[in-house]
């Protein structure tokens, strides 16, 4: 193929995994399914942690489910290229698919540009990036929610460990000269983590951050909904 093809081709992909990041499932379930949007309620974050907290925990997890097979789905979209793997154009490739898919769940065109954090999508990103590293940091994330029961501190903890396991334990068997990209982009993810959490670490300073309490079905009386925030 000749090289305008291939930008073409770049750019239409890069939309597309925009095109499925903007797909949300709380919104478009909480609508489906119980006739509200999920962003006028708790703390108006479409993703799968106010998800549950309003609608319960079974949609809450198909929220999460979906938003890291979204981010993963995305971020693979590069085998389409004829890049090798585990090579910078590779890795790089991954990067610019999953940050496009991010935006997407972030700034949805399906719903108004009024998006979550994209926590759960970048856990598929990562995921399809570096499965070995997002595994440990798995384990990592359920120790500290089984500990302190808040899922910010959870998450701040495990992404910040991502960047530690990519530029030491799982960079030794590889070429140093191709994982530079991967390296770099393990801190710029470890640093949008924490940026993303500002409002969380401020409710967290003040003792008004919800702990994780798994929520029945949205179904069951005794399980209203979640009070609306002020305006």
């Amino acid at each position: 193929m000749s090289i305008p093809v291939v930008i073409t081709l770049y750019v239409l992909f890069i939309i597309l995994a925009y095109l499925i990041g903007s797909i949300s499932s709380s919104i478009i379930l909480g609508k489906w399914f119980y006739g509200i949007d999920v962003r006028e309620y708790g703390s108006k974050n479409p993703g799968a942690n106010n998800t549950q907290r309003v609608l319960g925990w079974k949609m809450g997890l198909l929220v999460l489910a979906f938003d890291i097979i979204k981010g993963a789905g995305a971020t693979s979209l590069v085998f389409f290229f004829p890049f090798t793997q585990e090579t910078n154009g590779f890795v790089a490739t991954q990067i610019v698919f999953g940050f496009s898919a991010i935006m997407g769940h972030v700034f949805p065109v399906f719903h108004n540009f009024k998006g979550g954090k994209g926590v759960a999508t970048m856990c598929g990103v990562l995921l399809a990036i570096h499965p070995f590293a997002v595994l440990i940091c798995t384990a990592i994330f359920c120790v500290m929610l089984f500990i302190t029961r808040y899922v910010s501190v959870s998450v701040i903890t495990a992404v910040t460990c991502f960047p530690f396991l990519v530029n030491t334990l799982f960079a030794l068997w590889l070429d140093p000269k191709e994982t530079l990209v991967i390296k770099i982009f393990s801190i710029v993810a470890g640093c949008t983590v924490w940026l993303c959490h500002i409002s969380n670490l401020k409710r967290l300073y003040h003792g008004k951050e919800e702990k994780f309490i798994i929520k029945k079905p949205l179904s069951d009386k005794s399980c209203p909904l979640p009070p609306r925030e002020k305006k």
